[in-house]
């Protein structure tokens, strides 16, 4: 049967847990369009990323 050599301090393991946190994903709002997109991907609609064109604009239906 496996046993820990040494306890692990309450400091040591709330740093190990700390990284579980989950966080909510990070939106930005686009300055012309004003539709929300994450940072420093292509906003798939316009299909513009750093103020130029990289896509066709993507048609509605």
């Amino acid at each position: 049967m496996a046993v820990p050599r040494k306890k692990v301090t309450r400091s040591k393991r709330g740093m190990r847990r700390s990284t579980d946190a989950l966080s909510a994903a990070t939106y930005v709002e686009d300055k012309s369009t004003g539709e929300l997109h994450r940072p420093h991907h292509l906003d798939l609609k316009t299909g513009i990323y750093k103020g130029q064109q990289i896509l066709k604009p993507k048609d509605d239906l």
